[in-house]
């Protein structure tokens, strides 16, 4: 089994359970940027007890590895929690979402996409995944290998993203100066 196999099954069952999702992270990058391993896939989840529950039970043992009580807890504090696949070693992380204004906005804008044949699934945009959150996680870490992806999704998208609203989330989490690094260091010029 590999992430995409993996992908699949969890996006059936969050569909069949009906709980709204958005693929991001590593899984989104490989969608709409420049492709690259990975071994985890991240999903951005609306939850209650309830949901939280039946989702828990939908990944059971020994195929799988989740603790309810971290779940529970993830849903509390509107943080984040895992599934392992075993004996694969891939990792789903739910997080969940603090449904705040700027969450509310980036469930409305998620697009389907196909990243294989048999797979469809929710993905967020590509200014909401890679670029602000990626420019978050760049602020937060200075890895490269978030100004690698952006750099990536520009390369390919550049001329297609939505640039007042980058701009207006941008200015909204503060991140006006690592955005100009981060631009420079792609050698990419935004359009007028």
């Amino acid at each position: 089994m590999g992430p995409l196999d993996l992908l699949s099954e969890a996006v059936e069952i969050l569909e069949r359970l009906g709980i709204p999702y958005l693929v991001t992270g590593s899984m989104a990058t490989i969608s709409y940027g420049t492709p690259r391993l990975t071994l985890d896939i991240d999903l951005v989840v609306k939850l209650n007890r309830e949901k939280t529950v039946e989702l828990c039970e939908a990944f059971p043992g020994p195929d799988f590895y989740v603790s309810l009580d971290a779940a529970l807890d993830a849903v509390r504090r509107k943080s984040m929690f895992n599934v392992i696949k075993s004996p694969a070693g891939l990792e789903l992380d739910f997080i969940v979402s603090a449904d705040t204004e700027y969450d509310r906005i980036r469930f409305e804008r998620g697009v389907r996409l196909s990243p294989r044949d048999d797979i469809e699934a929710t993905y967020c945009s590509p200014e909401d995944i890679i670029i602000l959150k990626k420019l978050q996680f760049f602020e937060e870490g200075e890895s490269d290998k978030h100004t690698i992806d952006i750099g990536g999704v520009l390369k390919r998208r550049g001329d297609q993203l939505d640039w007042p609203y980058l701009a207006k989330w941008i200015h909204h989490f503060g991140l006006q100066e690592v955005w100009q690094g981060v631009l420079s260091q792609s050698n990419f010029t935004p359009p007028e």
